[in-house]
């Protein structure tokens, strides 16, 4: 089957198109070839100096939850070290980089389309970290699953910027790592290798390569869709179906009723219906309690919204349950997730949110898939 060829395919054909001579790969399961060989034992087997790996949120092997990683450790199958860069920033991020011995650093994770998913935080750390120690910055560029025609929701405030978003994007900002990577201006030897065949209204099953989980609670293509409208349920004591089979497609509380699933299926939303389900979290939120809710469906992926939808719910669910919904997390975490406080600030004064969403657009600026 033809298939979008990633960067991480064209390097292992072409080792010169990264430079340098002692690599560090950052990486995790999503750094695949089409054929599922990991990108470490390509570039290897294709007689690259790779020397070091560094994981990200959820560890470089994929296996801890939201917030978590993986220790310090060797990789068995390669004999490389492996390098845990979560919750690693400034000072101590240098260090750690330098300590490694690279003098190029090669990022090869697969990203999902949204600004508070915090792969593309870990590129730009690393980045960051790369301009102040002199090294060379390689992105191995992949698909975009929510393609890239379309961005939705406002711009980051910097004033909130955290580890889920450190620059002014829209929440679903349409572009690719590589994009991203040059969008991003820093004063660093930037090689991004691009793909080959990608177009920016595929889906992903139109790209022919394999789905790997990005991380434990983004199982598919169809929670990739959803999650730019979903994932904001993190900052509330509803479930975003955590400790199910569907995460961020099953939304629910133990104090939704009768009247959620109507509420929401009266909203008309484009692309999308909801059907009233019960479900029990196995961990995190409401973890072993029978909880009422929604999952989503989405019949019509052109013309549906997720950021738009995302916002319905919440609106629907503070109206319905004024004294049960709370806001959940440190620092009140909607505020980091959303990228300002206009959606806690406008839900507490019982005012609809939907307003705070500009209409869709396309991405802006330079694009490297035109």
């Amino acid at each position: 089957m033809p298939h979008v060829r990633t960067g991480a395919e064209r390097l292992a054909v072409d080792t010169a198109l990264a430079g340098g001579t002692r690599l560090g790969l950052i990486t995790n399961p999503t750094g695949v070839l089409p054929d599922l060989t990991p990108t470490a034992d390509a570039l290897l087997a294709a007689g690259l100096n790779l020397t070091a790996l560094f994981g990200p949120e959820h560890g470089m092997r994929g296996t801890a939850q939201a917030a978590g990683s993986e220790a310090d450790t060797v990789d068995e199958r390669t004999g490389l070290p492996v390098y845990d860069t979560h919750k690693l920033e400034g000072e101590a991020l240098d260090r750690t980089i330098a300590g490694s011995g690279v003098d190029t650093l090669v990022f090869d994770i697969a990203d999902v389309g949204t600004r508070f998913y915090t792969y593309v935080w870990t590129m730009y750390d690393l980045m960051a970290s790369a301009a102040r120690l002199g090294l060379r910055f390689v992105v191995l560029d992949r698909p975009n699953p929510l393609g890239g025609t379309v961005q939705e929701g406002p711009a980051l405030d910097p004033a909130f910027a955290s580890f889920v978003g450190r620059f002014p994007l829209p929440v679903r900002h349409g572009r690719t790592a590589g994009e991203l990577a040059t969008l991003f201006g820093f004063d660093v030897d930037l090689r991004v290798i691009e793909m080959e065949g990608w177009r920016r209204d595929m889906t992903f099953a139109e790209t022919g390569l394999p789905w790997v989980m990005p991380s434990v609670n983004m199982p598919t293509p169809d929670t990739a869709l959803v999650y730019p409208g979903t994932g904001l349920f993190e900052g509330t004591n509803f479930s975003e179906g955590r400790g199910t089979t569907r995460p961020f497609e099953l939304i629910g509380a133990p104090y939704a009723d009768a009247r959620f699933a109507p509420a929401l299926a009266a909203l008309d939303l484009p692309g999308v219906r909801f059907r009233e389900t019960w479900f029990m979290p196995t961990f995190h939120k409401h973890a072993g309690v029978a909880v009422r809710g929604v999952q989503l469906h989405v019949h019509d992926r052109e013309a549906f919204r997720p950021v738009l939808t995302g916002l319905s719910m919440l609106y629907v669910a503070r109206t319905l349950y004024p004294d049960d919904l709370r806001w959940w997390g440190p620092d009140l975490f909607m505020d980091h997730l959303w990228g300002s406080d206009s959606l806690t600030r406008c839900l507490d004064a019982g005012e609809d949110p939907r307003g705070l969403c500009p209409p869709p657009g396309k991405p802006e600026g330079r694009l490297i898939y035109e």
